[in-house]
Order: C-alpha cells, then structure tokens, then sequence
C-alpha cells in the first residue's frame, strides 16, 4: 500500500528532503537530493480543491454546486491555495496613482500589474 509523501518533519515540521526513488515495475532505485514541487507542499484539503476547481474548468457556480458552498467560500478557499503557493497578490481597490505605486514599492503588485492599473 502507497502512502501519501509527507510534507514536512515529523518531529521538528521543517521541510523534508526526497533522497531516494525506486521504480514500481523494475525495481531500480536511485539516490541523490531532490526537491518536491510546491503543489507537494499543499494540505489535502487544497489539494481536493484544486481538483475540483480544474476539473469544473474555474466555473465558481459549479464549484459552488459540487462543493455545495457559497460564492464568498469558493473564493476565500483559491485565495488560501493562491497564498499557500506563493503567490502573495494584493488587488489594488482604486486607480490613485500614490497607492498603486505604493502597492508596487512593498511588492504587492508586479511591474506590469502597475502598469495596466495606471493606464486605466
């Protein structure tokens, strides 16, 4: 029986590191230090999500209807993923100029984010 690979330490909960790979079928193993991909990192429960977020094509009311949750859930559980990936966005609410340059300045928006949001 194959289990899920853990996402962090047991003991101490830091980052664990892949040191061996063996093939199902023939039974080569291989050694060396290999790094997981950030979709590894995420809870079961993002992960769940994730899958029903695709296999629904990111159409939130069938989201909404198969996860039987509301709109404002559906999208706090993508803003949890987004932020567990990474991928830190913070929407700029207005078109003034000092915020979106702000915004810029701390890393919140990219370079092209600010851009677009000047132009409108």
């Amino acid at each position: 029986m194959q289990k899920n690979i853990l996402n962090s330490c047991p003991v101490c909960n830091h980052q664990l590191l892949v040191t061996k790979l063996k093939c199902c079928h023939c039974d080569t193993t291989i050694e060396g230090s290999f790094k997981l991909c950030k979709f590894s990192k995420l809870s079961e429960e993002h992960k769940d999500f994730i899958d029903v977020f695709i296999k629904n094509r990111g159409n939130i009311k069938e989201i909404e209807r198969e996860l039987g949750i509301s709109y404002p859930t559906v999208r706090n559980k993508l803003e949890a993923v987004i932020s567990a990936l990474g991928h830190n966005y913070v929407e700029v609410k207005t078109n003034n100029k000092k915020e979106v340059l702000e915004s810029l300045n701390r890393g919140d928006i990219t370079a092209e984010e600010a851009v677009k949001l000047l132009k409108e």
